[in-house]
């Protein structure tokens, strides 16, 4: 097979060089950084009275904030299930204004039928891709975790990272599993020393350092080429035509 002769001179014709940016180390500095210490909204999967995603999700939000960040934990008791009412539900509103005002994200699920539960799945739902100009979602950080009753499986945490990268967050390479969850909590529902929580510790204290480092940037990292082109007038008017909405 023959290769191309570098360096490459026969030019990308298809590209629009309008919208075409080529990424600098100058666009990501900051001229003025934030002040305000990082906000963290962490979502779980469970409403049982003794609920052990709970208590992971209470562990992470202590560690959060011992480590500067301001924490907001949602209770997802009487939110509707996705298209059972309208977004203007209190529940949902209360939900979508948090994760616009979070700067990273804990989602932290049970694992049941070997997967994560409708809980979780219908609080992610209930967050839109964008909401007029607003995204909720995209470019935040994402540390994800998981309890489960028996060994342990990291079946929910590998959806809820599918999960994020379609809602484009900035999922973290750490994770926490959490196995015979009945084991690693106490009583009082505060997690017991040793491996499991030390690994707790790591994705707080990864996600704290990920968040501070894209927060200020996330508008230029999640800036897409793609995007650009669709804002075009013109684009936009072209795609109307084609579904039928106007004439060309």
């Amino acid at each position: 097979m023959d290769k191309p002769q570098q360096p490459f001179a026969d030019g990308l014709p298809n590209l629009s060089e309008v919208h075409f940016e080529m990424p600098t180390a100058e666009r990501l500095r900051t001229a003025t950084p934030f002040a305000h210490a990082p906000r963290f909204l962490i979502l779980y999967g469970s409403l049982r009275e003794r609920s052990f995603s709970r208590f992971l999700a209470y562990e992470a939000a202590r560690l959060l904030e011992a480590m500067g960040g301001e924490v907001r934990i949602y209770d997802a008791h009487g939110l509707p299930l996705p298209d059972d009412t309208t977004a203007d539900h209190p529940k949902v509103q209360e939900l979508r204004q948090l994760s616009i005002w979070s700067e990273g994200q804990v989602w932290v699920s049970p694992e049941r039928h070997g997967n994560l539960t409708g809980v979780m799945k219908s609080q992610i739902d209930w967050l839109p891709l964008s909401e007029g100009s607003v995204r909720p979602t995209q470019g935040r950080t994402l540390a994800v975790m998981q309890v489960s009753g028996g060994s342990q499986s990291f079946n929910a945490v590998n959806a809820l990272r599918v999960l994020g990268r379609w809602m484009r967050m900035i999922t973290i390479p750490n994770q926490s599993s959490v196995p015979m969850a009945f084991k690693a909590f106490d009583d009082a529902g505060r997690m017991k020393p040793g491996p499991l929580y030390e690994r707790v510790v790591d994705v707080c204290e990864e996600l704290v350092k990920f968040t501070l480092l894209t927060r200020e940037r996330a508008d230029y990292l999640v800036d897409r080429y793609s995007e650009r082109k669709e804002r075009e007038p013109d684009r936009l008017k072209a795609v109307a035509a084609d579904v039928g909405f106007v004439k060309r």
